[in-house]
């Protein structure tokens, strides 16, 4: 059972294949400026090679978060090269924190093949994400405008170390037993929301927008950040693990307090205290145990909370949307990748 909404979504990948497109590309040049053997570990994450070093095309994800960037250049009027460098680099910056994140949440397997740590060991995974952080500020810094330079510096940094905030908070949830939503709904924002945030600023500084076209953007950009993660949180226990890439269950397995699971265990429900119970038991969690945490979070009511909340963030993304004068096609385009955030499998 999947939380996938299925609409027809093909006018979405389209705006991502055109953004892929022109990122793919510059994301490549920028990887081929490593040495080895971070260049080998980089492009294997990228599913651009195999772990011997030879070419594949497996490929690298959504490049949802760059497709922001360069659709929100577009929305106030400027052409996709303006927002070239800052796309790369949010894709980058993204790549930088999944390789981070799978190995401290010891996640073996990410589109559907072994994680790069898997295969070659913690300390070169890290070493390429550290990479990926560079070539990311590199690529900033090819913007020709000094003033713009600066100003998307400030903005990337801005977003990164709310990331870094983010992920401290949620490998800190997994120690605490008192987690609450807000605090959750907090730790989301910058985990994941902030880099939307950041991408649809950075569209907006490539197109020298104004402060309320650049702030209702990134406003934009937060919401549609936290459905994304809503919707990611419930595919994590209900998904499709041929559609993710990702083992269904391993957040359970690993007892993570994700959305779903803390609005279930906040729920003062019988389903959510012996979801509690589930929780607080420090003995490994069988498959047995994962599929009644997944039975115990649904009857909490923590997936129909999820569900209605990504909704909310969806509905308050798209007024963010409407506050400032688009280009009307490039607008379209945005509001074609929040269904896509909303109503996909993987």
């Amino acid at each position: 059972m999947t939380t996938t909404l299925t609409p027809d979504t093909s006018e979405s990948w389209q705006v991502l294949r055109r953004a892929g497109k022109l990122t793919g590309p510059r994301i490549r040049q920028a990887l081929d400026r490593l040495a080895e053997p971070v260049r080998t570990v980089a492009r294997y994450h990228f599913g651009w090679c195999d772990a011997a070093g030879r070419h594949t095309d497996d490929g690298w994800g959504k490049g949802l978060r760059g497709a922001l960037v360069l659709g929100g250049a577009q929305a106030l009027g400027a052409t996709p090269g303006r927002a070239l460098g800052a796309a790369a680099a949010v894709e980058l910056v993204h790549n930088f924190s999944v390789l981070h994140d799978d190995v401290m949440d010891q996640d073996a397997t990410r589109r559907g093949r072994p994680t790069a740590w898997t295969v070659f060991g913690s300390a070169q995974a890290l070493l390429a994400g550290d990479a990926l952080l560079v070539l990311a500020m590199e690529e900033l810094a090819s913007s020709p405008s000094p003033v713009r330079h600066s100003t998307s510096t400030q903005e990337l940094c801005r977003a990164l170390l709310e990331l870094v905030a983010g992920q401290s908070s949620d490998l800190a949830f997994e120690e605490r037993a008192d987690v609450d939503l807000e605090e959750c709904l907090a730790m989301a924002a910058g985990k994941t929301a902030a880099l939307f945030a950041g991408a649809c600023g950075l569209g907006a500084l490539a197109a020298d927008g104004g402060p309320a076209q650049v702030e209702a953007l990134r406003g934009f950009g937060h919401h549609l950040g936290l459905a994304f993660q809503l919707v990611d949180d419930l595919l994590g226990i209900w998904g499709d693990t041929r559609a993710t890439g990702k083992p269904v269950g391993a957040d359970l397995h690993r007892r993570k307090k994700s959305l779903p699971v803390v609005a279930a265990l906040r729920s003062n429900t019988p389903a959510g205290r012996r979801l509690a119970e589930l929780y607080h038991d420090e003995r490994p969690l069988k498959s047995t145990g994962v599929a009644r945490a997944t039975t115990l979070v649904e009857q909490a009511g923590g997936r129909d909370w999820a569900l209605a909340e990504a909704a909310r963030q969806r509905s308050m993304a798209l007024d963010r949307l409407a506050e400032v004068t688009l280009d009307p096609q490039a607008a379209h385009g945005l509001r074609s990748l929040v269904d896509l955030a909303m109503h996909r499998s993987s």
